[in-house]
């Protein structure tokens, strides 16, 4: 696959299917708007699929691990071993999203696309190391171009996939020890704000660490000069690969006409690059929830997306995401099976001007 294609192949979402899944909530026999942003989640899926009968019975979860250089400068509260080491556990069924998925019956697709260990032997991992994690960015690109279009162009193909085998909404989760210092750099430079505003603690930092971690951010950018109107050249200068994968996923999702659940802060910042990338590809973007990481709101504020969940979460591997799939089955439930004004007799509501 070649990335050029892969973005010409992403077209705007179907106007005339949005507004006949609009006509449909209008007739339901409740008040107008009363389900708020599921009733605009259940319309621009219609609209996602080109058909405002549509199924979200086959979901998918995809969880692109991989390690970050960075950790090295002590950005972290935990070493690199972690995301092996939850990589693993995610082919055991045994993480918090796992768990969650389960009852939100949601299958779970781990990918190791730069993990810093061999996890050659995990059987149900999905194997496409493009590098054994990331460069230390603080002193060298994160990744080279050539290997950003490569995550980029796996994670595309991936949800390209998934969707021929039958599934009909994926979700984003990641695991990457570092990847909140990515993501902030990243964010920092997409969306040209200080570091020192969208740059949060993590997994729990100190006050005196999360100002070291804000400047080795500052230090990568002032090295690297990211250019803020090149997305290919932010991500791989101080960018992740989980964060590469995922932004091809978005971009795979919205050439397939899936609906794509962002999970928090590192899938949102994937989901913008995607965007920097095609625009189009926004048209198949729902926000699961709003994370606890400083950035996150501005982040769901440039994607023009308003969150189903405000839960104060800031787990990762795609829990948001999971956690807000019960949420849109209900919507479409009522969507799909409440009776009408004119079959109850009951007279409709009218807009208020």
């Amino acid at each position: 696959m070649r990335l050029d294609d892969l973005l010409k192949s992403i077209v705007p979402a179907d106007g005339k299917a949005k507004q006949q899944a609009q006509r449909r909530w209008d007739s339901i026999a409740k008040p107008l708007g009363s389900l708020g942003r599921l009733e605009e989640a259940v319309v621009r899926i219609a609209g996602m699929r080109g058909n405002p009968n549509f199924s979200l019975e086959r979901r998918g979860l995809v969880i692109m691990c991989a390690d970050n250089g960075v950790v090295a400068e002590g950005v972290t509260q935990t070493g690199q071993e972690v995301t092996a080491t939850v990589t693993e556990n995610f082919t055991k069924g045994a993480t918090s999203v796992c768990a969650m998925a389960r009852v939100a019956k949601c299958d779970w697709f781990p990918v190791d696309i730069g993990v810093a260990a061999n996890l050659g032997g995990c059987s149900g991992l999905i194997h496409h190391k493009v590098a054994w994690g990331t460069k230390n960015l603080r002193w060298e690109p994160a990744m080279t171009r050539e290997q950003a279009k490569e995550a980029i162009c796996f994670g595309a193909q991936l949800a390209l996939d998934l969707g021929e085998k039958g599934y009909q909404l994926l979700a984003t989760g990641e695991m990457g020890i570092g990847n909140t210092t990515t993501s902030s750099a990243m964010t920092a430079v997409l969306v040209g704000c200080p570091v020192e505003e969208v740059t949060g603690r993590g997994a729990g930092l100190s006050t005196p660490a999360l100002s070291h971690k804000v400047e080795v951010i500052r230090q990568a950018i002032d090295l690297h000069r990211p250019d803020p109107q090149d997305p290919l050249d932010v991500l791989s200068k101080v960018g992740g690969l989980d964060i590469a994968g995922l932004a091809g996923v978005f971009l795979g999702a919205a050439s397939a006409r899936l609906p794509v659940l962002v999970d928090g802060f590192i899938s949102a910042v994937a989901a913008l690059t995607a965007v920097r990338l095609c625009p189009a590809a926004a048209d198949y973007l729902l926000a699961s929830h709003i994370s606890q990481e400083p950035a996150s709101a501005l982040l769901l504020q440039e994607l023009g997306l308003s969150p189903l969940i405000c839960a104060d979460m800031h787990l990762g591997e795609g829990s948001g995401a999971v956690a807000a799939i019960p949420l849109l089955d209900m919507a479409v439930a009522v969507y799909q099976q409440m009776c009408t004004f004119a079959e109850t007799e009951i007279e409709a509501y009218q807009p208020l001007k």
